[in-house]
């Protein structure tokens, strides 16, 4: 054997002798290592916040402007919420609310949309707009130290857009792509659904980016009407916050908006909503042949942003919704018949939805709206124990605490509840607000406000695999077919396409 295998033998044997102490070393550490916990330990108990209050003050134009200070970052934001969104659409131009707010950063008459983009980002900050329901709006984010030329592209994009021809056709078919493949997603189409038999022909009852028709039908000229009619310093509210004083940012708003002019026509008073809460529920299947797996969903009316059981509704839903709430744990981790189920309680100005969802293989979609309904049966009339209860009142602080140690989501918060006119002391009651609601409380709000007798179940799939067993279980069954599903008006179903 010469030299260089015996080094090379003896350095095998080094190594194979390291590798084999380290192995015996994990293998002791594993040994005494204690075992995982069965559960997570309970939450510690919240603590409280103090958050500063806002400064606010109205321009003379009518504009509201809200500040809200934070100096232990070097970032600034400024929001301005046009107080009209989505429910504004006319009947037949679903979308148009949605497609003007999208338009405001696609050029001014000072700049097109490749400098707004450009200019933006050689600040460091952001810019995006879009609509809502209830509102409208467009943000900026941006280091404080260049708030000001910031928020000069933010004030341009709101009060000055041009709405290009080609800069429309570009959204609008970037809309009709969208839409069309919503349209081939279980999901989405329950979804859509679920809204028009809530709300039927009323505001809430449309998709807000629009239907395939509608989308197509909007004009520009239908696009300048809405701007100019709802863009408007006393139909608007900017908040700014961040490393920013109040004085500085009053100063700023007078400088960018106050000659804002305030049109001499009146605002249009919003339409009256006339849905009831006492309508019949329907169970509503879309027949989809090519459906891989069924969207079920459970939806009835909700409570708006202003109900004073708003933070009954809020713990509620949590209890139902999450990976360990309810619905997640019965249909999922115990039956294993989805990825996933889970509910929202959508506050708006007017009264919201309640849905709850899941999806499913087509055969067990109508054993999982059993189980939805069940739930909601469940959390009316069941037992809820502290030991569940606390850690679902603990998402909701915690998620509540995240959202706001950014200055984008604290100026989004302060928007909202300028928006709802809401006190902005709720900020530092939250906590509080929440703790306080008992097992008793979740009761009441589910049987008085969300029972499952009073809510309307929706299935999009394959109906041959799960329709009788619907039928079997409930009387009315609606039954149409994907091809001849109607988004425009309450009726959903339409008179086949001829070729």
């Amino acid at each position: 054997m010469n030299l260089r295998d015996k080094i090379f033998r003896h350095a095998f044997y080094a190594l194979a002798l390291i590798v084999l102490t380290l192995a015996m070393l994990a293998s002791a550490a594993f040994a005494q290592a204690p075992a995982p916990q069965a559960t997570p330990p309970p939450p510690a108990a919240p603590r409280t916040v103090k958050f500063p209050a806002p400064a606010e003050r109205t321009l003379a134009n009518g504009l509201r402007v809200v500040v809200i200070e934070r100096h232990t970052t070097p970032l600034a934001a400024a929001r301005l919420l046009v107080k009209t969104g989505g429910e504004a659409d006319p009947a037949q131009l679903a979308g148009l609310a949605d497609m003007t707010a999208s338009l405001l950063t696609k050029g001014t008459t000072t700049r097109k949309a490749p400098e707004i983009a450009e200019q933006i980002e050689a600040l460091g900050g952001s810019i995006e707009s879009g609509a809502r329901w209830d509102a409208s709006q467009a943000n900026i984010d941006a280091q404080a130290s260049r708030l000001a030329p910031a928020m000069e592209i933010l004030a341009d994009v709101v009060r000055r857009p041009v709405f290009e021809s080609e800069e429309i056709e570009r959204l609008r078919q970037q809309y009709l792509d969208n839409m069309s493949v919503a349209l081939s997603q279980p999901g989405a189409i329950a979804r859509f659904v679920a809204s028009r038999v809530v709300f039927g022909d009323e505001p809430y009852g449309h998709p807000l980016s629009g239907t395939l028709e509608s989308v197509a039908q909007i004009k520009r000229v239908d696009i300048v009407k809405f701007h100019e009619t709802y863009y408007r310093p006393d139909n608007a509210i900017l908040v700014i916050g961040g490393d920013v004083t109040a004085g500085e940012a009053f100063q700023l708003a007078e400088k960018l908006f106050g000659d804002w002019k305030k049109p001499a026509s009146a605002l249009p008073a919003s339409a009256a909503r006339k849905v009831s809460a006492g309508a019949k529920p329907r169970v509503v299947v879309i027949d989809k042949p090519d459906a891989g797996q069924a969207a079920v969903l459970v939806t009835r009316l909700g409570i708006n942003r202003k109900d004073q059981d708003f933070f009954r509704g809020l713990v509620a839903n949590s209890v139902l919704s999450g990976y360990s709430g309810r619905l997640n744990q019965e249909i999922r981790i115990k039956r294993g018949l989805s990825y996933g189920a889970g509910s929202s309680l959508e506050v708006r100005r007017d009264t919201g939805p309640f849905t709850a969802t899941a999806q499913t293989k087509n055969e067990s979609g109508a054993q999982v709206a059993d189980l939805l309904l069940g739930e909601l049966a469940r959390l009316a009339n069941g037992e809820l124990p502290d030991a569940e209860l606390t850690p679902r009142k603990a998402v909701l602080i915690g998620g509540f605490a995240r959202n706001l140690e950014t200055v984008g989501g604290l100026v989004s918060q302060v928007a909202s509840l300028a928006l709802y006119g809401l006190s902005f002391g709720e900020m530092n009651t939250y906590v509080n607000n929440v703790q306080s609601i008992t097992a008793a409380d979740v009761k009441r709000f589910a049987s008085s406000r969300l029972p499952s007798q009073g809510a309307s179940v929706i299935i999009v799939g394959d109906a041959k695999k799960f329709l009788p067993a619907l039928k079997e279980k409930y009387q009315n069954v609606e039954v149409n077919p994907v091809a001849e599903l109607n988004l425009n008006g309450g009726v959903l179903r339409q008179a086949p396409k001829t070729p």
